[in-house]
């Protein structure tokens, strides 16, 4: 249940609703989370436009995205990391419409400590995560079968 947030000079991007869609979907695919509500939910993308001027390198240049993937410990393994890694560029250069902007995106995956992720006031551990999908699972095949 991954948390994105994208910073790029405003005027990067000109559909930001679609693309925080297809970057929560994407990092949803790697994680191969079920299906469910709790995971739809709760994995979303947020994207902030900053002035030209907040950012550059050491060259003044400020073309530059940077994508920032906060995840539950252990979630992603070394495959995951690069499918991730991979696949979020795309969808940002993409969405910029600039093929270039593959050389200068920057995607982070961080991982939150156990214990470290809250929903609905609770820190939730991996295993309360699982319990949680477990439980949806066993309702949702209750309610097929009650057909």
């Amino acid at each position: 249940m991954p948390m994105i947030d994208v910073y790029s000079v405003t005027g990067t991007f000109a559909d930001k609703h679609r693309l925080a869609r297809d970057l929560a979907a994407a990092v949803m695919k790697w994680e191969k989370v079920p299906e469910l509500a709790l995971f739809k939910k709760n994995t979303a993308a947020f994207i902030h436009d900053l002035p030209a001027d907040s950012l550059s390198n050491v060259d003044g240049n400020s073309n530059y995205v940077r994508v920032e993937v906060l995840t539950p410990v252990g979630v992603l393994d070394r495959d995951k990391q690069l499918g991730v890694v991979q696949e979020l560029t795309d969808i940002v250069a993409a969405a910029a419409d600039d093929p270039t902007l593959t050389e200068r995106t920057w995607v982070l995956i961080t991982e939150s400590p156990e214990g470290g992720w809250g929903i609905n006031g609770h820190a939730n551990t991996g295993s309360d995560i699982a319990d949680a999908a477990r439980k949806q699972i066993a309702a949702l095949a209750s309610d097929k079968a009650a057909e």
